[in-house]
């Protein structure tokens, strides 16, 4: 059969099946995110029929998704948003490299794995997946809620912290001296430094270089945008999300909202393919051995980004339930904590099994992460937190004299 001809069955095949589980999954009230994930375990390497034809395809999607799903979250808010969010929310920044990047690293050590697999495997627990989180936002309704700003400050945050850590740890694990290591930092933060200028001070030429009126034209101008910058701060070692995402803080007014309408569709069928993927590349018979290991790692990580969340949004004067909601939204790790295991991988300087767990521990995270995150919905929690609400603060004991 013909690649093109094969490449169209496996890919018509895999979204009509994605259609069937994205209905079943709102039928019993659950994120799609999971099964989206376990289909693509189901065809990948080593599941029960690998999709050879589409995969590069798929590949490509995928990036395509993470970098919709960003842009789209960015056309939320305004560049002066961002700014007095990232300003609010950079102590809890630190917090979250503290509370997440910290156990990885000590889990690693208490494994005999070394400190340039600590290094590896702190990266890999501080950083929440942005596509995931900002997925489980619009599938929950939650883009207008007060904690949400919270919740992309402390994304945009790591973001821009993985800008400087994957030059850092290249460098690291590749051996390169300290000056080639501090020129790639210095151009990761140039980069940085320059896109978010161009769209704090600029972002409305940009929009004005867009017309609201054309759809047509204003679809593809937006789209091409999105991925030419996404794809400039890829190259030059930042986060093609993070590129995205600036994109979508620099326009405003009717272009950011017809944009939004035009660009939903396209981000709802490309995220679903990002999920697969992910899928798609895990060999389901490496985790068993670190299972275990990836468990316990996953549920302390897990509790140190529900405390993140929970004490980022207290900080800011967000009620009880939003705190519950900020911190659960942010456990799952995805897409920058694989990209990290891999360099590890073709660096070949530290444990093989890291990337078995980093897989394993991914997907524990993503899998319970959306589910989790309902958690705040259910009657039963709301009831509980009403409990917390007005229950008698007990009285301070004596002092003695």
């Amino acid at each position: 059969m013909h690649e093109s001809t094969l490449l169209l069955i496996e890919v018509g095949a895999l979204l009509f099946g994605l259609g069937l589980l994205g209905r079943l999954s709102r039928r019993i009230g659950l994120s799609p995110i999971p099964l989206y994930l376990l289909a693509g375990l189901a065809f990948g390497h080593g599941g029960i029929l690998s999709l050879s034809a589409s995969e590069e395809f798929i590949a490509v999607g995928s990036e395509i998704g993470v970098i919709l799903l960003l842009v789209m979250l960015g056309l939320e808010y305004s560049a002066g948003e961002l700014v007095g969010n990232l300003r609010s929310a950079a102590p809890a920044g630190l917090l979250d490299a503290v509370l997440n990047a910290l156990p990885g690293a000590a889990f690693a050590l208490l494994l005999g794995w070394g400190w340039l697999a600590a290094a590896v495997l702190a990266g890999i627990t501080w950083v929440s997946s942005s596509g995931v989180v900002a997925k489980v936002l619009a599938d929950l309704g939650r883009v207008g809620n007060r904690e949400t700003p919270v919740i992309l400050s402390v994304l945009v945050i790591e973001d821009l912290a993985m800008a400087l850590y994957l030059p850092l740890v290249t460098a690291l694990l590749a051996g390169v001296g300290l000056l080639r290591g501090g020129v790639a930092l210095g151009v990761a933060v140039l980069t940085v430094v320059v896109v978010l200028v161009v769209a704090i001070r600029f972002g409305n030429l940009i929009s004005s270089a867009l017309s609201a009126n054309d759809p047509e034209a204003l679809l593809l101008g937006v789209l091409g945008l999105t991925l030419l910058v996404a794809g400039v701060a890829a190259k030059l070692q930042v986060s093609a999300a993070v590129g995205a995402f600036l994109v979508g803080i620099a326009l405003s007014g009717p272009v950011a909202h017809h944009a939004t309408e035009l660009l939903s569709p396209l981000r709802d069928l490309f995220a679903a393919v990002f999920f697969v993927f992910f899928g798609l590349v895990t060999d389901p018979r490496d985790m068993p051995p670190v299972l275990l290991p990836a468990l316990v790692l996953a549920l302390v990580t897990m509790g140190t980004k529900l405390l993140t969340g929970y004490l980022a949004a207290r900080r800011v004067g967000i009620g009880e339930p939003g705190r519950w909601r900020a911190g659960l939204a942010l456990m799952p790790r995805g897409e920058f904590s694989i990209v990290i295991a891999g360099l590890a991988v073709a660096a070949g300087t530290v444990e093989p099994r890291l990337t078995a767990l980093a897989t394993a521990y991914v997907l524990i995270t993503v899998v319970t992460g959306p589910m989790l995150a309902r958690l705040p919905d259910l009657p039963w929690f709301k009831q509980w937190l009403r409990r917390r609400a007005t229950a008698p603060v007990p009285e301070p004991l004596p002092l003695p004299d």
